[in-house]
């Protein structure tokens, strides 16, 4: 069952068309991936369905009702939460503080002492640090903080935009790690990445994005085995 559905969806900026007419799904408990080069479109894809940027046309279906134009904050107390690029922590606020802020809405602070437990023990890390100002992190720790944020938000889904950007490759396996326990959970997912093999090791499903326009999807093990992706992507 599809717990997202983008239908024929295309935006840009200003007048700059980035995205041409994208479909996809999102199956529930299930990680799914979306992987391409540089700047064919999937940030703008996430922010479209974020409501961060204006859809021009086609539609965006969460649990059956059309939330294409709904505000991102309402869109996150419906259960959509994204992990942004760059991570966009709260530099000079605490990680107690960060994950608080993840926690603003009616529904997630129902969920707050269960949920800091969640992360806590998922990143025990951020337990030790939890008074430390977010900002003193190091880059693997911030963006496991960036990840722990948004599950604060109580997600029904969890889209995740270059978690592996600028980490050392033993930082990369922990987030992909995390990534799978969190699909272990059952919990709905959709992983914008560049590292493409890792990606399409860790996820269900794939689609591939080139200029704007899905040109491959299907079951990750067989996009993976794709000739195409498997010369342009994965150096083989």
């Amino acid at each position: 069952m599809a717990l997202l559905e983008i239908q024929n969806l295309s935006s840009g900026y200003g007048e700059v068309q980035i995205l041409w007419d994208v479909s996809l799904q999102l199956e529930a408990g299930k990680l799914t991936a979306l992987v391409g080069s540089n700047g064919v479109g999937k940030t703008t894809l996430l922010h479209t369905v974020m409501g961060l940027i204006k859809a021009w046309q086609g539609s965006i279906i969460f649990d059956g009702r059309d939330v294409t134009h709904v505000s991102p904050h309402a869109k996150v107390a419906r259960g959509i939460v994204m992990v942004p690029e760059g991570r966009q922590l709260f530099t000079d606020m605490s990680v107690y503080e960060n994950l608080e802020m993840g926690a603003f809405t009616k529904r997630a602070q129902a969920h707050f002492k269960r949920n800091l437990e969640w992360v806590y023990d998922m990143f025990p890390i951020l337990e030790e640090r939890s008074e430390q100002k977010a900002g003193t992190l190091s880059g693997g720790e911030q963006q496991m903080l960036a990840v722990a944020r948004g599950l604060m938000a109580q997600p029904e889904i969890l889209m995740c935009d270059e978690l592996s950007l600028g980490l050392a490759p033993f930082l990369v396996l922990n987030i992909f790690e995390i990534l799978q326990k969190l699909k272990a959970e059952g919990l709905t997912m959709l992983l914008v990445e560049q590292n493409v093999q890792m990606a399409l090791a860790i996820s269900d499903y794939a689609y591939v994005l080139a200029d704007g326009q899905v040109e491959l999807q299907g079951p990750s093990h067989q996009v993976a085995q794709d000739e195409h992706v498997r010369r342009a992507y994965l150096g083989i």
